[in-house]
């Protein structure tokens, strides 16, 4: 059965092979969100290493040049690293980026207190014009992610590891 992130990772690459305005960026978890599946598209898969601050800069920019940036990363990282760059330069300007976070809330059990987000979707409601998504099955995948990317201003999605 696949899993929601392989859905996540073959929806998003489904979705870049038809508009070259989708950018992937990944903090060096690529192999774990399934962000990497977007590499074949190597002019447009950006590996940002472990900067998620930087990548979330990155993708300011991008939007702010007509591109549709895709920041991946967990759930922890993305959401709890880089909330103030999230909040300044990308939900009060309401720019067009995605920003996604697997592993979330206690899926990344064995990894430990600080690879678990129970404070993510909190974060990213506060923020203003910040669409927060969470799919509940394979399915809904598929449709998040393709809404996500028609719509246009921030949206964080939430991925659970399995």
């Amino acid at each position: 059965m696949e899993e929601i992130r392989d859905v996540f990772g073959r929806k998003i690459l489904e979705i870049g092979e038809k508009d070259n305005r989708v950018v992937v960026l990944d903090a060096d978890v690529g192999s774990s969100t399934r962000a990497s599946m977007f590499s074949k598209i190597p002019e447009r898969f950006v590996q940002c290493g472990i900067a998620e601050q930087n990548m979330v800069g990155i993708s300011a920019g991008l939007a702010l040049k007509g591109f549709i940036p895709v920041a991946v990363s967990f759930s922890t990282f993305i959401a709890g690293r880089c909330y103030d760059q999230i909040r300044v330069s990308i939900a009060y300007p309401n720019l067009n980026v995605k920003l996604v976070g697997s592993h979330a809330g206690l899926t990344p059990g064995p990894d430990g207190p600080t690879h678990q987000a129970i404070d993510d979707i909190a974060l990213m409601r506060a923020l203003p014009n910040m669409m927060v998504l969470e799919p509940a099955d394979r399915i809904e995948m598929e449709m998040v992610v393709e809404e996500a990317i028609k719509h246009r201003g921030p949206v964080y999605i939430r991925i659970n590891r399995g």
